[in-house]
């Protein structure tokens, strides 16, 4: 069987040695830009397909969300006094 250079030499050069360009260079970094354009087109797409919500129903989950974050602070506050004084009485001895 004939055998290939390249498969069989032990030896090589520096003259027959490929040169490998890496992963990052010049024609990645022209690929990169082309994909940031495609990313954005990509993402506007996207957000055509969204089902937004009205205004009204807007309106209604951020008072409902306000309401909430007011009714938790109010209740961690409570909680946070009540054991600032018991802290104060028992272990501070006031």
């Amino acid at each position: 069987m004939p055998s290939s250079k390249r498969g069989t030499a032990k030896h090589t050069s520096a003259s027959t040695k490929r040169t490998v360009v890496p992963a990052g260079g010049p024609v990645s970094s022209v690929r990169r830009f082309g994909t940031r354009f495609k990313f954005i087109g990509d993402t506007i797409a996207e957000m055509k397909k969204v089902t937004w919500l009205t205004r009204r129903e807007a309106l209604y989950l951020s008072g409902l969300v306000l309401l909430v974050t007011v009714s938790v602070g109010i209740v961690l506050g409570m909680l946070d006094l009540g054991l600032s004084e018991i802290v104060t009485r028992f272990l501070l001895g006031d």
